[in-house]
């Protein structure tokens, strides 16, 4: 598995210790929603933490704690199950997460440009070429439909610009 953030293969600083019983939170680690609400006097003083959601665990049980959070991996447990992908639009939207939104789970190529649409930042992909599949992800696509939390323009606004030589972000 690797880590791809901002574009960029890189190590992961981060030890997933979710799905452990007993866990000594020292170091950077990710946690499960069950571990922070349980243990969550003890972690808020914490700088370098993460957390993982599950599809069926939404972002509003942590709204009002997110500055404890570094890193928020949302698990996608099959590639069918697209809730992570309205759950990274929440967080960075409506709430206003601007930490590393990880995408973790049953990760695909072919998803990567619409994870990256919805605001996540990061990925943890299978594979022997994550560069490789990265490229490919973010030239699979050269103009976009429906607006979303990255900023590129529509078709619509593209059509109905007054300057017509305007190229795609």
């Amino acid at each position: 598995m690797a880590l791809l953030k901002d574009g960029t293969q890189t190590e992961d600083a981060y030890t997933d210790v979710s799905g452990d019983e007993t866990v000594d939170f020292s170091g950077t680690v990710i946690i499960s929603l069950e571990q922070w609400l349980a243990n969550k006097d003890a972690l808020s003083a914490r700088k370098l933490l993460g957390i993982v959601l599950r599809s069926d665990e939404k972002p509003e049980l942590i709204k009002d704690d997110l500055e404890h959070f570094s890193v928020i991996a949302l698990d996608f447990p099959t590639f069918r199950d697209g809730r992570a992908y309205s759950h990274a639009r929440v967080l960075r939207s409506r709430y206003g997460y601007s930490g590393e939104l990880r995408a973790v789970g049953d990760v695909l190529l072919e998803q990567l440009h619409y994870m990256h649409r919805v605001g996540f930042n990061s990925f943890v992909v299978a594979g022997n070429d994550a560069i490789g599949d990265w490229e490919t992800a973010c030239a699979d696509f050269s103009v976009w439909y429906q607006p979303t939390s990255d900023g590129r323009a529509t078709t619509t606004r593209l059509r109905h610009s007054p300057d017509p030589v305007i190229k795609p972000e």
